[in-house]
């Protein structure tokens, strides 16, 4: 056995053992799903939010903004709470304005910001949104911990439960956020199939193994927050990140707060079906990943994060670098293996044939996609709501769509060392019918 295939190999074990480790988490939290709605439907304990505040960053969301706040508006907790929507209309040139003001709710606030204040990135926006709830809150006086505040993107929308299912978290008076499962309703292209294979099922079981290691993170869309422990964070809770919201976990985390996950309730999205936008979104959030590394230290040197906890935090915050180090100094291999198997080009090395190398590939190839079509049939298996055809396709668009994470990493990386750190909003498609 030749040495690329060896370290191909020890790759190749070490990637689908992790998968199926996070396998075995999203199988169990699936099993115990209904035993846990009943033993939670009890009496509340007066640690519950009685106002939830969901926050909707509009910038030139014209496409979809009306249907999210419609949707939003319509969401309703339990018993005795009441639901409002706060739009941050940040600097919108388009038809967003006219679209929010024909919507007649008395729950709904929009918060206009213009030049110079607006287009400064969705933390800003949020930052701007918390500042004004804040103030109201006290304003009513009302108890900010009896208080979510919760994000859902202009092209969002959340599950009927969703509100319920943060209530029954934040009964914990220590839980100070709660992150939902995130979907993709247009999946029925292949981009958007293989998103939703990521979200719905890798992530989500990423989140569960992060839930029990009490090291959960949050993200963009479908958030809560306590208005208590965003408040303990200063007048910005978010950050000038390129990833705001991970940075808010970490600073949370930081402060002591616990960051809860529910695979219960969920936020659905639209997913980017061009690879060119799909890119470069993955590169700003890589470029974010890469922002908070600066955090390292300080999470080394808290004493309010348990070992187990930090190595997991260093892990999810260093991987993404050392994969893309890691693989291209094993392309690199391929590439000096490659060269030397055509004539005059020197002695072999590692590989010694044009056959053996075949064989090697296809052996790489099957390690990189055996995982997708395991994470299929699990998607299929929890959710049940897409056909079996479609995710094995997305399965095996998987590898393809990992090796797009991998060069927009090293794209972060260029822009981050040229200090390039514009923010690139994402953008919207007109709305298709949305799957269930």
């Amino acid at each position: 056995m030749t040495a690329i295939l060896l370290v191909g190999f020890a790759l190749l074990t070490l990637w689908p053992a992790y998968n199926l480790a996070l396998v075995a988490f999203t199988t169990r939290d699936s099993a115990t799903a209904g035993r846990r709605r009943r033993r939670d439907a009890v009496a509340p304990n007066q640690h519950e939010p009685l106002t939830f505040w969901i926050v909707v960053p509009a910038l030139n969301e014209e496409r979809v903004v009306g249907r999210t706040v419609s949707a939003a508006l319509a969401l309703a907790g339990p018993a005795g709470t009441r639901t409002r929507v706060l739009v941050v209309d940040d600097g919108s040139d388009d038809g967003t304005p006219d679209v929010l003001a024909a919507i007649d709710h008395p729950g709904l606030t929009v918060l206009r910001r213009d030049f110079p204040n607006a287009r400064k990135g969705k933390g800003e926006a949020l930052n701007a949104a918390f500042r004004a709830i804040r103030d109201l809150t006290l304003t009513h006086g009302e108890d900010p911990a009896l208080v979510a505040v919760g994000v859902i993107d202009g092209d969002g929308r959340g599950s009927d439960n969703i509100l319920t299912e943060v209530s029954r978290q934040m009964r914990d008076p220590q839980v100070g956020a709660v992150q939902t499962r995130v979907r993709i309703h247009n999946r029925n292209r292949v981009l958007g199939a293989v998103q939703d294979l990521e979200f719905a099922a890798v992530a989500n079981a990423s989140q569960l193994l992060r839930n029990a290691a009490g090291t959960v993170g949050l993200g963009g869309n479908g958030q809560f927050a306590r208005l208590s422990s965003l408040m303990q964070l200063g007048d910005a809770p978010w950050s000038h990140c390129l990833v705001e919201d991970l940075e808010l976990g970490l600073r949370m985390h930081l402060n002591g707060e616990r960051i809860r996950y529910t695979s219960i309730a969920n936020v659905k999205q639209q997913g980017l079906v061009d690879v060119k936008r799909l890119l470069r979104q993955r590169t700003r959030w890589a470029q974010g990943n890469l922002q908070c590394v600066g955090y390292v230290p300080k999470l080394i040197a808290s004493r309010k994060i348990r070992n187990h906890a930090l190595l997991e935090m260093l892990y999810y915050l260093l991987a993404p670098w050392m994969n893309a180090f890691g693989t291209a100094a094993v392309f690199g291999l391929w590439a000096v293996a490659m060269w030397r198997l055509v004539p005059g080009h020197g002695r072999t090395i590692m590989i010694h044939s044009w056959a053996q190398m075949g064989h090697v590939a296809l052996f790489w190839a099957l390690g990189m996609t055996i995982p997708g079509l395991v994470w299929a049939l699990v998607h299929r298996m929890q959710l049940g709501d897409e056909k079996l055809w479609r995710l094995l396709v997305a399965a095996v668009a998987y590898p393809f769509f990992l090796l797009l994470g991998l060069v927009s990493t090293w794209r972060a990386i260029g822009r981050q060392v040229s200090r390039r750190q514009a923010w690139a909003k994402t953008e919207r498609l007109v709305e298709e019918p949305a799957l269930s």
